[in-house]
């Protein structure tokens, strides 16, 4: 049997372990190398004066030595091979956030005049901010999805959308939203689902960004952004981020590909647990609606009849505190943190209610969080008034393609690497 890694297509478990480490045997290391230099001697100068202007002229990761870690980094550079790959892109590139990912991105498309973005709500509160505040000189227009066509302009440079949506998990149709948009490139936060769920670049989006702090880190301890895209935009993105600054730590970038290597086990258990509590809070009397997307993932957001401060301040082994797709759960408030800054009129019209909580399953016993939702709830009080019998609406139960591997699609060609991957693509977060 040929298991050559150059006419292997790998299943996606796999490429999250060896993606970015593919030279590590042939340096004689095992574990991968975490370069944390500021700046590297180079006692040719015009060599290095050659590089950096092609870099100023092309955006192209400079080959040869490294310069300055501004400009690249070996480590950092191993994470964004291995997320281009899980994500079926060209190329990837890392910030220092995934708020400073979105301006990069913005800037890039405003420095060649295209400064207006369609945008589809809801999204992470802080994104509507930035895009509702014109905070970069941008100008946003605000539609549903059935929208977005008769709201392009000369001058848009980007569409906007979050699937599932954050905190509502709303899901969008992304291959629908991909043909409205034309010309226009099509941005996609794939923060909740993670290539393991999807892959949106399959489905005609142009640019994927991650909050990488959320599950590609894994373990509430890195915080990073990165961009999945081809490498013409890519080159753009190292050009703004060497100007702005806004760069992701070697230490990060290797936190980032090691959490990487989980990512697939990680995100099939607490899907599963994720489901199953969507099960359950639909059947509770406390509990006036769930939402879970048909998708699967770890997320689970469910409004409440009594009051969801109480909620918050009654767990004990869940983690209240915002952010989400850490190894422990967590749960949160999002009028209160995440969405906080989101006017409350356009808070509550693209769903996001004040009994709304929002929670991000762990790696925990699933009879353990029950335990420590069920006596949170019965500390918030209210139940499910006599007059409304139905029960809230039942989530979809977690795909099985989210518990078990999909067959091995034919290889995919990804330009400057020879390893193919498959799609695991299922029929202040």
């Amino acid at each position: 049997m040929n298991t050559d890694a150059a006419t292997t297509p790998w299943a996606l478990a796999t490429e999250a372990v060896h993606a970015g480490r593919e030279d590590l045997a042939a340096l004689g290391v095992h574990a991968v190398p975490l370069d944390l230099s500021t700046t590297y001697p180079s006692y040719d100068s015009r060599g290095e004066a050659a590089r950096i202007d092609a870099f100023a002229a092309t955006g192209a990761r400079p080959e040869g030595p490294p310069v300055y870690s501004r400009l690249d980094n070996p480590t950092t550079a191993r994470f964004e091979d291995a997320l281009a790959r899980l994500e079926g892109a060209e190329s990837a590139v890392a910030f220092a956030s995934g708020m400073a990912a979105l301006s990069a991105v913005l800037l890039a498309r405003a420095s060649v005049g295209l400064r207006h973005v369609v945008a589809v709500r809801p999204l992470y509160g802080c994104s509507d901010h930035l895009l509702n505040a014109g905070l970069l000189g941008t100008e946003v227009t605000w539609v549903d999805p059935a929208g977005i066509a008769d709201a392009i302009r000369p001058d848009t440079g980007l569409v906007i959308v979050e699937t599932p949506a954050n905190p509502t998990l709303a899901e969008i149709d992304i291959r629908a939203v991909a043909q409205s948009c034309g010309s226009v490139p099509l941005l996609v936060d794939n923060t909740f689902a993670t290539p393991v769920l999807q892959r949106p670049v399959e489905h005609g989006a142009r640019i994927v960004l991650h909050s990488a702090t959320k599950y590609l880190g894994g373990h509430g301890d890195v915080l990073g952004g990165v961009v999945a895209c081809d490498e013409e935009f890519a080159r753009q993105l190292r050009q703004v981020r060497f100007a702005t600054g806004g760069v992701l730590h070697p230490l990060a970038g290797y936190l980032l590909l090691r959490g990487l290597s989980t990512l697939p086990v990680r995100m099939r258990a607490a899907s599963a647990t994720a489901a199953e509590l969507a099960r359950r809070l639909a059947a509770d009397p406390r509990v006036a609606r769930v939402h879970y997307p048909k998708l699967g993932g770890a997320m689970v957001a469910f409004e409440v009849y009594g009051d969801p401060h109480a909620v918050i301040g009654g767990v004990r082994l869940i983690t209240p505190a915002v952010s989400l797709g850490s190894v422990d759960s967590l749960i949160q408030h999002p009028a209160s943190i995440s969405h906080r800054i989101v006017a409350e009129g356009d808070r509550r019209s693209s769903g996001v209610s004040d009994r709304l909580l929002r929670m991000s399953a762990g790696l925990e016993d699933v009879e353990d969080l029950w335990r420590d939702l069920c006596e949170a709830l019965s500390a918030a009080g209210a139940a499910r008034p006599v007059s409304s019998p139905e029960p809230a609406p039942v989530p979809a139960p977690v795909p099985a393609s989210v518990l078990a591997p999909a067959p091995v699609p034919a290889p995919v060609s990804l330009p400057g690497r020879d390893a193919a991957v498959r799609s695991a693509s299922p029929a202040a977060r």
